[in-house]
């Protein structure tokens, strides 16, 4: 998914009642929910390392402990920050001035008469009757940062670019293709789940209510519901999608089928079908039962030539057949790729005896999710294959890996 839905999840998460356990939840949540995605760091050294190491470790089962981990440290900092700046110098006592203010407001309740801060913790799990926010408590920050990092994997699962949570154990990608990369409702619900409480906070303090610490807990969690409500609607659907896709009628069987989730409507799907010979793509309407071939088109296998495969052996060949589901690799003989003009040291025009390779997935080809050209698919690859079939350049995403 796109940062800011991950953003937006980590802080949903923390204020559905993570933030009453542990002062920073919810700064922690928000950051560890997108912290995987520091991976793109790796783009600095060109395109094809950063698409190597995208959704790489940190987005995997053994990596999501130490990226959490990471956070806690981060939170850690700008807390012995936020504390030395306050007392003036930095000493242990002002250091664990929140928790002693806790504890004297904890002495204070009990000699008031009021239930001591243990019976809260077992009556109610935690403190939720009460306008204080809890003190820092390291293993349930780092224990909450984990469950905002997995929320991140588990988003990244759903639409149809995947990720390896194995690796490095198991390489393999898995995708559950049924979320777009940005679906509008869910950003929509999530944010309105944030903004809401503040409003209502607003029009409180212009009446002179009381300020509430925990603000928007219902807000959070009906939005996670909604969440979750999408989900398994687009599942269903998703699954109806590639049941119509399979019973659809083409010229040879069907080896495969695939059905890739539209930005929007749930009931809206580019569908996939692989046979012997070629890719049949269509747009699927699981509201009426109906596919499309007419609105998709067919896509013959192209045939093996030698520039092809030195182009498979080359770094970005490996990479991106190693991540493509749907990968057609395309020999376009002396034809630049639609980038050429921004690499100059290559000579215009080719020379009859270069070869252009190009690779592209079939998933993201539908003019309906993406806009382009048909010169220029997304998440595409070309390899510059000389005379004597070596690699003399490689382009990703119309940028040159140096």
């Amino acid at each position: 998914m796109e940062p800011i839905t991950h953003f937006l999840t980590g802080a949903c998460l923390a204020r559905a009642g993570f933030n009453r356990r542990t002062a920073y939840a919810t700064l922690a949540m928000t950051l560890a929910a997108e912290a995987p995605d520091l991976d793109v760091l790796w783009s600095l050294k060109g395109p094809v390392a950063g698409f190597e190491h995208h959704r790489g470790i940190t987005h995997t089962f053994l990596g999501a402990p130490f990226v959490a981990l990471a956070v806690t440290a981060v939170v850690y900092l700008w807390h012995r920050f936020r504390t030395r700046n306050k007392a003036g110098t930095p000493s242990p006592t002002n250091a664990g001035a929140p928790r002693l203010a806790f504890e004297t407001w904890e002495a204070n309740s009990t000699n008031a008469g009021s239930p001591p801060l243990a019976q809260l913790h077992r009556a109610k799990g935690g403190i939720t009757d009460i306008n204080q926010t809890p003190p820092p408590r390291w293993i349930l920050l780092w224990l909450f940062s984990l469950i905002a990092v997995l929320s991140h994997l588990l988003l990244d699962f759903t639409n149809n670019y995947g990720l390896r949570p194995f690796f490095p154990f198991n390489p393999r990608w898995y995708s559950w293709d049924i979320v777009f990369i940005f679906d509008p409702l869910m950003f929509i619900v999530l944010l309105l789940a944030l903004v809401m409480p503040a409003l209502f906070g607003l029009a409180d303090r212009e009446i002179g209510a009381r300020r509430k610490t925990f603000r928007g807990r219902g807000w959070a969690i009906a939005a996670l519901v909604f969440v979750a409500i999408l989900y398994t609607v687009r599942n269903a659907e998703h699954q109806r999608a590639l049941n119509l896709m399979r019973a659809n009628n083409l010229s040879e069987p069907i080896l495969r089928v695939a059905a890739e989730p539209s930005p929007i409507d749930p009931f809206r799907w580019y569908g996939l079908a692989e046979t012997a010979d070629y890719f049949q793509s269509a747009e699927v309407s699981t509201r009426n039962d109906s596919v499309d071939t007419d609105a998709g088109e067919i896509t013959f296998k192209p045939p093996v030539t030698i520039a092809t495969l030195a182009a498979k052996r080359s770094w970005l060949g490996h990479v991106y057949l190693d991540w493509s589901a749907w990968p057609v690799t395309t020999d376009l003989g002396n034809q630049p790729a639609p980038s050429v003009a921004n690499m100059p040291d290559l000579p215009t025009p080719l020379p009859g005896n270069w070869h252009t390779v190009e690779f592209r997935d079939l998933r993201f080809g539908s003019a309906a999710l993406f806009l382009r050209s048909s010169k220029s698919p997304p998440l595409s690859g070309w390899v510059y294959i000389g005379p004597g079939n070596e690699v003399e350049a490689m382009l990703l995403n119309g940028r040159e890996q140096k």
